[in-house]
């Protein structure tokens, strides 16, 4: 099966140097295409001068992880899209054994199972979880290695390494270019398995990613303004008035979040509100598109979707057992009373 990889480059030449040789040791046929985002450190002179294998498409400015990805995936030329951070090296079956679950037809994406390039007997993400509220964390983060063994459907892949058709990829216009950064890929996830695909960890396809929880100036804003857009887009008026409990609470939690790590940049927070209601319009077009490609309810797809959040991924370990025995209750009683309520009303619409 031919395959086309993508990887966004960002000023990442000291990441390159790792990630270009370990890429032309995977086994198997790919085309490498790189997507650069106006680097000026050198990036594109190295690759060109190292790798002419490589093909480099020059962006004049840095268009985001989801357009960049978007531009590049329009330049290739294979059934299989493959999507994978320049700051992860692979071991060699990693591509080869990605793309087995699509002899499947109702495999839409696949992911690797990822681990910690400083500790390479940690986890960093085996695909990624999504909490009842559209919040998404790393699944089995720090965890053993040896963790995660078998080959399972996930709620989302991981942006870091994940395989998509081609073909699933254009029916739902690619990533979403207004997401920027962060979650495109739950995004991705969520709208193919609204169409009834499936997203499938591959746990013998692995790499390594030299991931550290980082907080940018503006990070808090692009991953509440994301999960606010793809949950108003993505589901219907009555689902979303039955979560406003549910997102309540989860609004508590983001903002203990911003005020325990991120006090500088607190107005990040309001400014994700403040993106939604002005872009309300654009909005409601994204959500009639994506409504006419659905072919599964929101029940049952939010049925898979997790009560638990992970705090010790976003808190000190004095606030995440606190975190975690206050929330983990109210989630787990606010989730079942939803999905139970949605179900009754999914099922007399049917009628």
């Amino acid at each position: 099966m031919d395959v086309s990889v993508i990887t966004v480059n960002t000023n990442e030449k000291h990441r390159l140097i790792n990630f270009l040789p370990s890429m032309f040791d995977t086994k198997g046929s790919f085309e490498l295409i790189i997507s650069d985002n106006g680097s000026t450190d050198g990036s594109r002179e190295y690759i060109t001068q190292n790798f002419p294998q490589a093909r480099v498409v020059e962006n004049r400015e840095n268009l985001g992880f989801a357009l960049a990805n978007n531009v590049a995936a329009r330049c290739s030329k294979e059934d299989i899209l493959a999507f994978i951070n320049p700051d992860t090296t692979v071991e060699p079956l990693w591509l080869e054994n990605l793309l087995k679950p699509f002899s499947d037809q109702k495999v839409g994406l696949t992911t690797s199972k990822i681990l910690l390039m400083g500790a390479r007997d940690k986890i960093n993400t085996c695909g990624n979880t999504l909490h009842i509220s559209g919040i998404t964390q790393c699944r089995g983060m720090k965890e053993s290695a040896n963790n995660y063994p078998v080959e399972e459907e996930v709620a989302a892949v991981s942006g870091a390494a994940f395989a998509i058709r081609r073909s699933l990829f254009e029916k739902l216009g690619g990533f979403d270019a207004d997401f920027f950064i962060y979650m495109e890929e739950t995004d991705l996830s969520f709208r193919a398995r609204l169409m009834g695909y499936k997203c499938v960890y591959v746990p013998n396809s692995i790499i390594y990613h030299d991931y550290m929880l980082r907080f940018g100036p503006k990070k808090v804003f692009y991953q509440e303004r994301n999960r606010y857009l793809m949950l108003i887009k993505n589901l219907e008026w009555q689902t979303l008035i039955l979560m406003i409990p549910i997102l309540f609470f989860a609004e508590i939690v983001t903002w203990g979040f911003v005020v325990l790590n991120d006090r500088k940049n607190f107005s990040n927070k309001l400014l994700a509100y403040a993106w939604i209601v002005k872009n309300w319009d654009l909005i409601m077009k994204k959500k009639s598109s994506v409504k006419r490609h659905k072919t599964v309810s929101d029940g049952v797809l939010l049925s898979s979707t997790d009560y638990r959040i992970n705090f010790s991924q976003i808190v000190e370990a004095s606030y995440s057992e606190v975190s975690q025995f206050i929330f983990d209750g109210i989630f787990l009683w606010l989730r079942a009373v939803f999905l139970k309520t949605l179900s009754f009303l999914e099922n007399m619409r049917q009628r």
